[in-house]
């Protein structure tokens, strides 16, 4: 299969030595082949939660049903899917034209990589280019039959955990309603944070704990049977400061949290650590 202009560039941006195909329209799979290496390293659908991600039917009905769904937990004046779009324009500042490769963490069937890519795209952008990076092939899938624009975004099949990239390779990178559920979300923190060019963008919307210490744990402890991570209020936002990460800005609603900040200019090796 022809690999798109977009993957083309995509492919440019792999670490030596990494293996990747084509078996989708602007689809890479850099996913590990080897049996042996497959079982040292857990899946994603090890969980409850993470199977239903893997749950093919799911992957046409994630927009309308999935993501509306969290929303619920924001409260009454949580914001729309259509205003956490506006969040994370803003908050990658893709309206800069210093920000032109993009890449967004557990992007499901696509539909935030599209947006951002048109938000690009309405800016002073030479050649911007997103990347969509997810776990399950059901929802990548999804996102190569719904994405016509070959040019401007790509989709990578692989694990967050070990994202195939050099460093400093993307100018922002996002992960949005997806770190509560990923396996080992610290680890992949400590990728995306690693992949980010010194003065790059991170922008994140995930789970908070809310309310006494006790109820707060025991929202917890339920959330965790099914697979899913209930963050302490300082947990991401330690983290961020730890790895080099300023203007550390985190705004809740309910019991989500958005966070983003700007990677410092300066050479840090502070490596990252579950609090």
């Amino acid at each position: 299969m022809a690999e798109t202009p977009a993957v083309g560039r995509t492919r440019e941006l792999l670490r030596t030595g990494v293996d990747a195909s084509s078996p989708m329209r602007g689809v890479l799979d850099v996913r590990v082949t080897d049996s042996t290496a497959r079982e040292a390293s857990p899946a994603s659908a090890s969980s409850v939660a993470g199977r239903l991600m893997t749950f093919s039917p799911l992957a046409a009905v994630y927009e309308r049903a999935w993501r509306p769904l969290f929303r619920l937990w924001m409260g009454a004046g949580g914001p729309s899917v259509e205003e956490q779009r506006a969040y994370a324009v803003r908050d990658l500042g893709l309206v800069s034209p210093d920000v032109s490769v993009v890449l967004d963490v557990a992007c499901g069937p696509g539909n935030f990589s599209r947006s951002l890519a048109e938000a690009m795209l309405t800016g002073a952008h030479g050649r911007p280019l997103v990347i969509g990076l997810d776990a399950s092939e059901p929802m990548i899938a999804r996102a190569s039959a719904d994405t016509d624009d070959d040019e401007h975004v790509a989709y990578l099949l692989g694990d967050a955990r070990e994202i195939p990239f050099e460093d400093d390779a993307v100018d922002a990178v996002c992960c949005y309603a997806a770190l509560y559920l990923v396996p080992e979300p610290y680890r992949v923190l400590d990728e995306m944070i690693r992949v980010l060019r010194p003065g790059g963008r991170i922008a994140l919307m995930t789970t908070v704990r809310r309310g006494p210490q006790p109820v707060g744990a025991v929202t917890a402890a339920a959330a965790s049977t099914v697979g899913l991570e209930m963050f302490r209020r300082d947990d991401i936002t330690d983290v961020l400061r730890e790895r080099g990460v300023e203007h550390v800005e985190q705004r809740i609603h309910g019991a989500a949290q958005f966070v983003t900040g700007r990677l410092s200019r300066s050479d840090q090796d502070v490596p990252v650590s579950a609090p």
